[in-house]
C-alpha cells in the first residue's frame, strides 16, 4: 500500500509527534493521581529521563508507544511498509536505548515499569493494579 502523503507531508506529519505529555502518558498521570501517588515528571538528572519519576521509593515508569519502541506481539507495533528499512532501523534503535537505560537505572537502585499504551487503552483496573504493584512492592 502506497502513502497518502507525500514524502515532505509524512516528514511534517512526523515531526510533529512529541515524545512528552502523549494521550497515553497523560491517562497514566491521571490514573496515578486518582489512586493517591504525587510524582515527577521526565527527571532530567535519570537515565532516559524517565516519564514518571516517584524519588522517594526510587521507581521510575517509562509510557512507551508500542510502534516507536517495538512493542513485541502487539498490532500496534508493525512496521509500514513505506520506507520500511528506515523504521525498523529506528525502531530497533530505539529499543536498544530503552534496555541501556533500563539497565543504567536498574544497576543504580532504581525500580523500573513500562507500561505499553496498549495496556492503557485496555483496561484500567489491570493497569491500577499493576501500578499499585510496583510501587508498593
Amino acid at each position: 500500500m502506497t502513502d497518502i502523503f507525500t514524502k515532505d507531508e509524512r516528514s511534517r506529519i512526523m515531526a510533529k509527534i512529541g515524545g512528552k505529555d502523549s494521550a497515553i502518558e497523560m491517562r497514566v498521570r491521571r490514573l496515578l493521581f486518582s489512586l493517591g501517588y504525587r510524582y515527577r515528571l521526565h527527571v532530567a538528572a535519570l537515565p532516559g529521563k524517565p516519564d514518571i519519576v516517584f524519588p522517594g521509593r526510587r521507581k521510575a515508569l517509562f509510557v512507551h508507544g508500542c510502534f516507536w519502541h517495538g512493542h513485541e506481539g502487539c498490532k500496534r507495533a508493525t512496521v509500514p511498509e513505506q520506507n520500511a528499512e528506515f523504521w525498523q532501523r529506528k525502531i530497533a534503535r530505539n529499543v536498544a536505548r530503552d534496555e541501556t537505560v533500563q539497565r543504567q537505572l536498574i544497576s543504580a537502585g532504581w525500580g523500573v515499569l513500562v507500561v505499553w499504551g496498549c495496556e492503557v487503552r485496555a483496561n484500567s483496573d489491570d493497569l491500577s493494579n499493576r501500578l499499585h504493584q510496583f510501587l508498593e512492592g
